[in-house]
C-alpha cells in the first residue's frame, strides 16, 4: 500500500511542479513583453519594417511579412516562406516588436542557409502531431483494458514530442542569436537598446526550456503509472 501510495503522491507532485513551471514561464515572458512593449525604439521603425529590412539585407525579398491574429502568435512559415507577426509586433515600434520581428527573421535565415536542426524539426512536425494526439489515447486505453504493453506504446509515441522540443531549443536559441547579430549589424537598435533586446529575446527562449521541462515531468509521471500497472 505504501509503495503505490508513494507513486500517487509523486505523480501529483510532478503535475503540480509542471503546472508551476508553465505558469512562471508565462508570467516571465508576458511581464518582459509588456515591459519592452512600452519602450519605444529611437529609430521609430515598426516590427514589419524591421523584418523587411533584415530580410532584404539577407537576400530574402521573396519572403513576405504579413499580419496575423493573436498575441505572441508570431512565427515563420517555412512552407509558404512567410513571416507572420501579431498586430502589436507588426505595427509596434518598441524594443519588444523589434526583437520579436528580428527573431522570426532569424528563422527565415536559418531556412535559407539550410540550418540542420530547423530542417529536422520541420521533418518531425507531422509525426509529432500524430504521436501527441494518439499517444495519450493509447496510454489510457492500455491502462483501461489492463494491457501495459499497449500503454508503453503510447508512451513511446509521446517521446516524439520530447524529441521535437529538444530539437526546438537549438533552433530557437540560434534564431535569437542571429536576430541580435542582424539588429547590431544593420544598426536597427542603438547601443543602449541592444542589451534590452537581448533580455527580451532571452526571456522568450526560456519558455521553450520550460515547455521541455514540463513535458519531461509529464512523461516521467506516465512512466511511473504504467510501470506500477506493469508490476501488477
Amino acid at each position: 500500500m505504501f509503495y503505490y501510495g508513494w507513486f500517487d503522491y509523486t505523480g501529483y507532485f510532478l503535475v503540480i511542479i509542471g503546472a508551476m513551471i508553465t505558469v512562471v514561464a508565462d508570467l516571465y515572458i508576458n511581464s518582459n513583453y509588456r515591459k519592452y512593449k512600452r519602450r519605444k525604439v529611437q529609430n521609430g521603425l515598426t516590427g514589419c519594417e524591421v523584418a523587411q529590412t533584415i530580410l532584404k539585407a539577407n537576400g530574402l525579398e521573396d519572403v513576405y511579412v504579413v499580419e496575423t491574429r493573436g498575441m505572441l502568435s508570431d512565427h515563420y512559415d517555412p512552407t509558404r516562406k512567410v513571416v507572420r507577426l501579431s498586430k502589436d509586433v507588426f505595427h509596434g515600434s518598441s524594443i519588444a516588436s523589434t526583437s520579436v520581428a528580428a527573431h522570426e527573421c532569424g528563422h527565415a535565415i536559418q531556412d535559407k542557409v539550410g540550418y540542420a536542426p530547423l530542417r529536422f524539426r520541420s521533418f518531425l512536425i507531422p509525426f509529432v502531431n500524430i504521436g501527441s494526439h494518439l499517444g495519450y489515447l493509447i496510454v489510457v486505453l492500455g491502462l483501461l483494458f489492463g494491457h501495459p504493453n499497449i500503454a508503453w506504446g503510447g508512451v513511446g509515441l509521446l517521446l516524439l514530442l520530447l524529441l521535437f522540443q529538444l530539437v526546438t531549443l537549438p533552433v530557437e536559441f540560434n534564431a535569437s542569436k542571429r536576430a541580435g547579430e542582424e539588429l547590431q549589424k544593420l544598426q536597427l537598435l542603438s547601443l543602449d537598446e541592444q542589451p534590452e533586446s537581448k533580455k527580451m529575446l532571452r526571456s522568450a527562449a526560456y519558455t521553450y526550456v520550460a515547455s521541455l521541462a514540463n513535458t519531461i515531468l509529464q512523461l516521467l509521471r506516465l512512466v511511473m503509472i504504467v510501470g506500477s500497472r506493469d508490476d501488477n
